[in-house]
């Protein structure tokens, strides 16, 4: 299924920034926030996992549902993860585009990569 992918900084993602190794940044950063409607069309649940990809790169992430987006919306922390399927074009600015990813989801068994 095909969704727009979002990124940027979360609470526990910054809580875990000066601890790039631990457990706790690969969680926070591993993480795809997902509406329960779009879970279920994908026939899965939240704490399931799923593969992500872009045009750059496919990444398995772990799913958390969320009534704070809209269907076929998601969102990840930056980190790893969200650099593997964003990309690295900056339009000139140094930044590079982390909103309005298009993405394909679909469930997986495979692991969540470790970074470190």
């Amino acid at each position: 299924m095909t969704f727009i992918l979002s990124s940027g900084r979360t609470i526990s993602q910054g809580a875990f920034v000066e601890h790039k190794l631990s457990q706790g940044y690969r969680n926070a950063t591993s993480t795809l926030f997902i509406h329960p409607m779009d879970l279920f069309e994908l026939g899965i649940e939240s704490g399931d996992r799923v593969r992500v990809t872009s045009a750059y790169g496919s990444v398995v992430l772990t799913t958390e549902e969320t009534v704070d987006l809209k269907e076929k919306c998601v969102f990840i922390a930056l980190g790893p993860f969200a650099n593997a399927i964003t990309g690295g074009y900056t339009h000139a600015t140094g930044m590079p585009d982390y909103k309005d990813i298009i993405v394909e989801i679909e469930p997986t068994d495979d692991p969540i990569l470790k970074v470190w």
